[in-house]
């Protein structure tokens, strides 16, 4: 049986062009512009890492504030291999507070004895009891010397002690959890699809110099005339992980993320979803601030009572209610609002 060996490759293609401990390169096609914008949106603020979220501070003399001590300790990176599936997340969690299922206990004591300047560092950090597993909760320690980010300055008589509860979150709920703080996106870097030929002030060939990526595409004839359908199908990516999770698996995990979140709303649209709560959407896929509209009234009530209620519900002032400003038409169910 004879085989054709010339059938081109479906499906999304991935070129790596470079690739080092922390940082990976890579051209992404046979995808379009919505699915490699949203997997490069999915990670930077969805994919879980660890950081610490919660600081008991016993004992503080430095200058710095216990606030300020805080902050700086929940943005030391903190390893993340297999937290998606190892740690819960606390709100899912049975216990009442927080346990070694769902968090991860580091303690930090230090007092300067000497005349010299002491230098707390997140090398100082002992994890203290159990984990989820032997990587989870470490601080991440890339710089030659060994030491990792710099906590604070004691002098002499000055002590810190302190315990620090880390746990599983998302950058969307706060930025410490975010795997990358950037991810390099370009895409048609000839300008081929002329997107930026009104985005200038002069010269746009100085304001929008060709960068390297031109190099993996050809440019457009001056003289070829322009498809007004044509569409971007080269992108790429750039990733630099600040050290918790490893280039390789913040793009795995962005791929599973998506994959979940498209299956919610497949799910949710085809009306097969198991334990489908508001609209059919799962309520651990509904994080953060819900939308006006995913509201369900209860029973018996006609519409909300907020000004984005559906279906002909009351605004804040009513339909047609006198207002500090005289009777207003709005509130009506015509409206929308």
């Amino acid at each position: 049986m004879d085989y054709e060996m010339d059938i081109e490759p479906t499906g999304p293609q991935v070129t790596v062009r470079e690739a080092e401990p922390y940082r990976v390169d890579f051209k992404l096609t046979s995808v379009d512009l919505a699915f490699a914008n949203s997997l490069r949106r999915v990670m930077l603020a969805e994919i879980p890492t660890m950081a610490i979220d919660l600081v008991e501070v016993e004992k503080n003399s430095s200058v710095l504030p216990d606030e300020m001590l805080a902050h700086r300790l929940g943005l030391i990176p903190l390893n993340s291999k297999n937290c998606d599936q190892d740690v819960e997340y606390t709100r899912d969690c049975e216990c009442e507070d927080h346990c070694s299922r769902c968090s991860v206990t580091l303690s930090l004591h230090a007092r300067c004895t000497g005349d010299e300047i002491m230098r707390v560092y997140a090398r100082d950090l002992v994890v203290a009891g159990e984990r989820a597993n032997e990587w989870v909760g470490s601080p991440v320690i890339t710089d030659p010397e060994g030491n990792g980010p710099l906590i604070c300055k004691l002098r002499r008589g000055q002590e810190l002690k302190m315990t620090c509860i880390a746990k599983k979150g998302i950058a969307k709920e706060h930025s410490k959890w975010a795997p990358t703080a950037a991810i390099g996106f370009e895409y048609d870097p000839h300008n081929n699809l002329r997107h930026v030929d009104y985005w200038y002030e002069e010269d746009p060939i100085k304001e929008w110099p060709v960068s390297q990526n031109a190099a993996w595409e050809h440019a457009a004839a001056p003289d070829q005339p322009f498809d007004y359908d044509a569409t971007p199908g080269n992108f790429y990516l750039d990733i630099e992980s600040i050290g918790n999770l490893d280039p390789d698996m913040i793009i795995q995990q962005g791929i599973i993320v998506l994959q979940r979140k498209l299956a919610s709303v497949i799910s949710s649209l085809s009306g097969t979803g198991e334990g489908a709560d508001r609209n059919g959407v799962p309520d651990e896929d509904m994080m953060g601030v819900r939308s006006p509209d995913a509201y369900e009234p209860p029973e018996g009530i006609d519409g909300g009572f907020t000004a984005y209620a559906n279906g002909g519900g009351a605004s804040a002032w009513g339909a047609s209610a006198a207002t500090p400003y005289g009777a207003t038409p709005y509130g009506g169910g015509g409206y929308g609002f």
